[in-house]
């Protein structure tokens, strides 16, 4: 008897089902359609962030450039920023003081009696000091002074208290150990306590155009008095003045005005 077949089973659906999913190793195929859209979309969000960055650093740049422009415009009209050498002005400033400079105040009817003001060099007042920087630093903090970021060294300027303007008549001093503007005693509230007006005895006229001023520390100060005893000449035109110290912005625990004097309001006019 011949061996009979096994019985024939129909085929599971469920394996026809797996025959017709593809392998998870296989790559699923997408529409042509589709691929070119999600190119086109990658395409276009690289643009757009090409786009956003350039803008950024465009809008970066132009922030920088607006507040160096400010920068630059607030110190050559308005404000200056310099920095105190010595202690010939204590005690009103200290050496090291970073002051504010209002160059607005720079004219003869700006600038009155008791006025700190900061003055180009009128010639011979300061010795020359080399400098001893290097190229790089020297090129940064001359770039850094011209836009206003840096305060302006102390190389050819100086900060003093205005005494006498154009036709005053300033002399030194009375029995009483004080110095007269026009005739008038002045009681110097400025002076720190026991400070002599002046060790040494001058009466000048001051010609039109010109000042003359005075440090605060008397005894520490090569002023209009030295330099009138050594070159017959103490005055500073009107026209080498940077302007009027404003206040002091450093150090911090400094910050503030220089202070309202009194000391000449009763001063009568030179033409009086």
């Amino acid at each position: 008897m011949a061996d009979e077949l096994p019985p024939s089973f129909p085929p599971d659906p469920l394996n026809e089902a797996d025959i017709s999913r593809p392998s998870p190793k296989d790559p699923v195929r997408r529409p042509p359609e589709e691929t070119e859209a999600n190119a086109e979309d990658e395409e276009s969000g690289a643009e757009e962030n090409k786009s956003s960055l350039l803008r950024s650093v465009l809008e970066f740049v132009g922030v920088i450039a607006a507040a160096l422009l400010l920068s630059v415009l607030i110190k050559a009209f308005l404000m200056q920023a310099y920095y105190v050498p010595s202690g010939s002005m204590e005690q009103t400033l200290q050496e090291n003081d970073r002051i504010a400079v209002n160059r607005l105040a720079r004219d003869a009817e700006d600038i009155h009696r008791g006025d700190i003001v900061v003055f180009v060099d009128p010639g011979g007042w300061l010795d020359e000091q080399p400098d001893t920087r290097g190229g790089f630093q020297r090129l940064t903090s001359d770039v850094l002074q011209a836009v206003g970021l840096l305060p302006q060294d102390s190389g050819h300027h100086l900060v003093k208290r205005v005494i006498g303007i154009g036709g005053d008549e300033v002399a030194c001093c009375t029995d009483q150990g004080l110095l007269t503007v026009n005739g008038e005693p002045i009681q110097e509230d400025y002076l720190a306590p026991g400070m002599e007006p002046s060790l040494q005895e001058f009466s000048v006229t001051v010609p039109d155009g010109e000042l003359w001023v005075m440090g605060d520390n008397r005894s520490n100060s090569q002023d209009s008095r030295y330099h009138e005893l050594v070159e017959g000449n103490g005055f500073v035109p009107v026209d080498n003045v940077e302007g009027r110290v404003w206040s002091i912005f450093y150090p911090f625990s400094r910050i503030g005005g220089t202070g309202h004097t009194e000391s000449f309001e009763s001063v009568p006019s030179n033409g009086d």
